[in-house]
């Protein structure tokens, strides 16, 4: 029986690299109060003149397609998970194809939107795809520009000093080896709060969810509608916005869970786990589902003091981070697990 496996990974992380202390020149911050609340020193961003979500995406992808030991003209099916794509429409997947040169082939290309859960969702996705032997080459791509949507005043600062740019990619395969491969992967999502952790305009809404006034829609009923106005302008309703403490109660309960699930339909424990790749949402999380799962330092990765959240490039961006280490070896039991806007997550078993 055919299964996915991780046949090349590889990452993009910007040069700039922009500290707690250069943030405190915007906003009404310190060095110790991010740290405190998240864990994070620094993170990157992007050049705004020079690189997009899907150059980014780029880089990440001719590392992972190298190390598979395939050419790029292999790639049969291409996956690209973002919240900060370079256009509204089209989607990263097809500008990924041309960025890389293999529009000849006219491969598919599917755009996935589960922000923080994106990379997790689209290894599921590819996981099926591999499976039912429908293609042996995919392209599986997390990748974030943030620092072009923040809000970087006093207003903004609980979402701006959380978030970074860079770009993840792994190129899946087929594997008969036995115990080898993704093992499971465990999906969810619970909309009730779905505005919690949202960026809302522009949008299509036209203010019906929460009412026109907070969403500045001065009049839903005028033919056509207005995508973005004044008022959006004006009040600021172009930027991120989220219920940190929801969140946070929220994510310390539904990563243990997901990761549990996922360990329980294979069969194993906590014990197995050789490393575990938690979405890098806030090191206060990562440590309380650690201390959750009873899993000591050498079995969790941890980049977010480096590189901020960077939504669904985070897990690829660690993930390789760790196997460029070493800490992933031939026959690691690897735990993947996120959670986030949506609610969404998710949790993924892989044996390599």
């Amino acid at each position: 029986m055919l299964k996915a496996k991780i046949a090349g990974l590889g990452y993009y992380v910007p040069e700039r690299i922009v500290t707690n202390e250069e943030l405190t020149k915007y906003m009404d911050t310190s060095d110790e109060w991010i740290q405190e609340r998240t864990g994070i020193k620094e993170r990157r961003y992007a050049d705004k003149h020079k690189e997009t979500t899907s150059t980014m995406a780029a880089h990440a992808a001719r590392i992972a397609i190298d190390r598979a030991g395939i050419s790029k003209e292999e790639i049969d099916f291409i996956i690209f998970a973002t919240l900060s794509p370079d256009y509204y429409f089209p989607g990263c997947g097809v500008l990924l194809q041309r960025e890389l040169g293999i529009t000849s082939q006219e491969c598919g290309a599917l755009d996935i939107r589960n922000q923080c859960s994106g990379f997790v969702y689209g290894l599921s996705i590819a996981d099926q795809f591999i499976k039912s032997g429908m293609y042996k080459n995919i392209l599986l791509v997390g990748s974030e520009m943030h620092s072009m949507g923040l809000d970087f005043s006093d207003e903004g600062r609980n979402v701006t000093v959380i978030f970074g740019d860079g770009a993840g990619a792994v190129v899946l395969q087929p594997t008969t080896d036995e115990g080898k491969g993704i093992l499971t992967t465990c999906l969810h999502s619970d909309g009730t709060n779905a505005e919690e952790l949202a960026m809302i305009n522009p949008g299509s809404h036209g203010g019906y969810h929460l009412g026109t006034e907070k969403f500045g829609y001065p009049d839903v009923n005028t033919p056509g509608g207005v995508f973005v106005t004044q008022k959006m302008v004006d009040d600021n309703l172009l930027a991120p916005n989220m219920s940190g403490q929801l969140v946070f109660k929220t994510a310390v309960v539904k990563f243990p869970e997901v990761i549990h699930e996922a360990l329980d339909k294979t069969g194993l424990t906590t014990a197995d786990i050789d490393v575990l790749v938690p979405h890098q949402a806030n090191l206060r999380i990562s440590q309380f589902i650690q201390r959750s799962l009873r899993l000591p330092d050498d079995k969790v990765i941890n980049n977010i003091q480096k590189y901020g959240n960077t939504t669904a490039a985070s897990i690829p961006i660690a993930l390789c981070e760790a196997w460029e280490s070493g800490k992933i070896k031939d026959g690691s039991l690897v735990c993947l697990a996120a959670f986030g806007s949506g609610f969404t997550w998710g949790s993924a078993l892989i044996r390599w």
